[in-house]
């Protein structure tokens, strides 16, 4: 390409750096300190003890105009003009990204907190919106363009960004509960500027006034506007100047929350030691992760900035006489300059994506990157607007991962990557490159680091004492005595440590003592309940107690508490009723009577002739011996009557006499007295009546009260009586 190529790509051209590190890569639940660069939280509960990164590098570029077969380029004679496909616009883009890791490491400061550490050096252009079709015009210089009518270059705009960064990032579990598991991070960075350029046009406007017969006389008319400037007057002096006063600070924060189904499997409240607290496995199902990286700027205090009136006429001749492009621009163009200090932003970008656990060591992942910078503001860098989908194998120690790209300008990009122990490299264009003849992006990566992985722990015997602490790993034994079994000497099952006589058998309820017989009274001291005093077998080894002292055993006192004679069974002697008769010799402790009655009341007279009118009102059905349902509630309340009567005789006996009339057969009169005096009996004890006091009998039409002549004697004969027999 000759020089007005070159001038006309500086002062009319962009290009656009929009590409991520390590793609397809970061996302692995290994990547380690790496994963700390695209969402700080990433490292908290992570599986590994520390990861170190000795080094690693990522690269990439790509653009829109140019279509190429990729592995072409790098052979001899290539040119990129004639043997690449151009895809010109009015706004092409193309895209340059360098990202080196140094020496970098996290590690775990407790069970939920983790910090890293970390160097690194990045390199970013960016260059917009390039009239492409402006470009394929003056390829070849003015005197090889065809003449063209007017191009509207509009405003492109590019910068050029390199720094390092001294980063340290802290994560925690900041909520676990049940399926909900949720952790934060956040990143510092002392930022240290290398170098910033950038440019940017304003309302350009090219035309081409071919002259047919001289060539290199051909004008190339331009108006608009042109800003350069960067971190140093490189008008002045073309040699690079580090300034180590040219520094910031940066930031990134994330947000990292894992859907876990199986959390019972993770209980940590039922871990063994040697689960190691399931730090080396995934617990996830499904991942979602939401990050804000590079907020932040760089103050360049030496910047000095160049606005040049692009209003004129380029000839061939005029850019094959340039010695440089200031000396050009500064020759044919009116510049206003400023020297002031400039902040050169970081590309700060959001990012998210969800982590879908297939089966078992099966993933895929959906990843999504948006800038947040504008792409018309001046020396602004930005990353790309990109979504990538990407499955893969994921183990300790090997991972295999295809990520499928699409980019905002150069499409749909296919790539692949590996991680084997402690060295990964990929690519997310490297499958795409390979078959086709078109390719606009390229990038790479690889990295060496030394990882330290969370794993379960030894445990051979089961004993729950890990091998490392572990005394006798083959044997299992508590882990109070380091994993060994305690000794027993005396094999009576009671450990050496807690067997008071260790060298002789004994129970364990004994301390592994024999038992003794302290008082001789031949209960053994471990069932005696008073070993020390002799006692009966049946007290269990202890004297009977007498708590009143009345000589009475308190086995044997029906009153223990109270003072009492021994043949009262040591109560004191009572007389509830007050006759005078104590209550031990009384049959009627409760009913007053004389003690020539043993305390029961006299059957008198007046008793027993009442008890003769209740019983003669005793109604029966004719013939029967069954009571009268005619006069049922009058014979009710006879029989109620002598039930009270006899309740105030408890040692009496009474006996229930049936009598007949002579009228019809003896025999069946005899056993109709017998069997109504029964009705009577069987009736009283029914209320109440004690069946000791009471007997019955018949007596048919042997005793008559009356002559049976008249009916009012036959009537007076068909009777009831009760008798007073004497006491019990």
């Amino acid at each position: 390409m000759r020089k007005l190529s070159l001038v006309l790509l500086l002062l009319l051209i962009s290009f656009a750096t929009r590409s991520q590190s390590y793609s397809g890569y970061f996302h692995d639940n290994y990547a380690g300190v790496q994963s700390v660069l695209f969402n700080p939280a990433s490292i908290a509960d992570s599986r590994f003890k520390t990861d170190i990164n000795l080094f690693s590098i990522s690269g990439a570029v790509s653009n829109d105009l140019y279509g190429v077969k990729l592995f072409d380029v790098f052979k001899d004679g290539y040119d990129l003009d004639s043997q690449s496909k151009m895809t010109p616009s009015n706004a092409n883009n193309a895209i340059i990204n360098l990202d080196i890791m140094g020496p970098s490491f996290m590690f775990n400061i407790a069970p939920k907190h983790t910090l890293a550490l970390f160097t690194r050096a990045r390199s970013i252009t960016n260059l917009r919106d390039v009239n492409g079709n402006l470009v394929d015009q003056v390829k070849d210089g003015l005197d090889q363009a065809n003449s063209f009518d007017p191009i509207n270059a509009g405003s492109p705009n590019g910068a050029s960004h390199a720094w390092g960064e001294l980063g340290i990032s802290y994560a925690a579990v900041l909520f676990q509960k049940d399926q909900h598991f949720l952790k934060g991070g956040l990143t510092a960075k002392y930022l240290q500027g290398v170098g910033n350029a950038y440019i940017k046009g304003k309302n350009a406007i090219a035309s081409l006034q071919e002259n047919t017969n001289n060539p290199e006389n051909s004008k190339l008319f331009t108006t608009g506007e042109m800003t350069i400037g960067g971190s140093q007057d490189w008008e002045a002096n073309e040699d690079y100047e580090f300034d180590i006063n040219s520094s910031g600070v940066g930031f990134d924060f994330g947000f990292v929350y894992e859907w876990r189904p199986d959390y019972e499997k993770y209980n940590l409240n039922k871990a063994k030691p040697a689960d190691n607290n399931f730090r080396d496995l995934n617990k996830y199902k499904l991942r979602f992760g939401l990050s804000v990286t590079d907020i932040g700027s760089i103050s360049y205090k030496k910047a000095k900035q160049d606005t040049y009136d692009i209003d004129g006429v380029i000839t061939q001749n005029m850019i094959d006489n340039a010695d440089n492009l200031y000396d050009f621009l500064n020759e044919h163009y009116t510049k206003t300059s400023t020297a002031k200090g400039v902040k050169a932003n970081l590309p700060t970008a959001l990012h998210a994506d969800a982590d879908w656990n297939i089966h078992n060591k099966f993933y895929l992942n959906l990843n999504g990157d948006i800038s947040m910078v504008s792409n018309t503001k001046l020396n602004a860098v930005n990353i790309a607007d990109r979504v990538s989908l990407t499955p893969r194998y994921e183990s300790r120690w090997f991972s295999f991962y295809v990520p499928v790209t699409w980019m905002e300008y150069s499409g749909t990009q296919v790539g692949s990557g590996l991680r084997v122990g402690t060295f990964f490299v990929g690519s997310g264009s490297i499958v795409s490159n390979l078959i086709s003849k078109e390719s606009k992006a390229a990038d790479f990566y690889v990295g060496l680091k030394i990882p330290v992985y969370q794993k379960k722990f030894k445990d051979r015997d089961q004993d729950g004492v890990i091998d490392k602490q572990d005394s006798c790993i083959k044997v299992a034994g508590p882990i109070e005595n380091k994993g060994c079994p305690w000794p027993d000497t005396d094999n009576d099952t009671v450990f050496d440590k807690d067997d008071t006589c260790p060298d002789v058998a004994g129970p364990v309820e004994n301390k592994g003592c024999p038992w003794k017989d302290t008082d001789a009274d031949t209960l053994m001291d471990n069932v005696d309940a008073c070993p020390t005093v002799f006692g009966p077998l049946e007290n269990k080894g202890c004297p009977w107690p007498d708590t009143d002292g009345d000589t009475v055993l308190d086995k044997d006192d029906a009153c223990p508490d109270t003072v009492g004679l021994v043949e009262n069974k040591g109560c004191p002697v009572l007389d509830a009723d007050k006759d005078g008769v104590a209550d031990n010799v009384d049959d009627c402790p409760l009913i007053a009577g004389p003690a020539e009655n043993k305390g029961c009341p006299l059957v008198n007279k007046e008793t027993l002739a009442q008890l003769q009118v209740e019983a003669k009102s005793i109604f029966f059905t004719s013939g029967k011996a069954t009571l009268s349902d005619a006069k049922k509630d009058e014979t009710s309340g006879r029989l109620d009557a002598i039930k009270e009567i006899l309740k105030n005789y408890p040692n009496a006996k009474f006996a229930i006499y049936g009598h007949t009339d002579n009228v019809g057969n003896a025999k069946a009169n005899q056993k109709l007295s017998e069997e109504r005096a029964k009705v009577v009996m069987d009736a009283l004890i029914g209320k109440g009546v004690n069946p000791e006091n009471l007997t019955s009998q018949g007596f048919g039409a042997s005793k008559p009260v009356k002559s049976n002549k008249t009916a009012a004697g036959r009537a007076e004969n068909r009777r009831t009586e009760i008798v007073y027999l004497g006491n019990l």
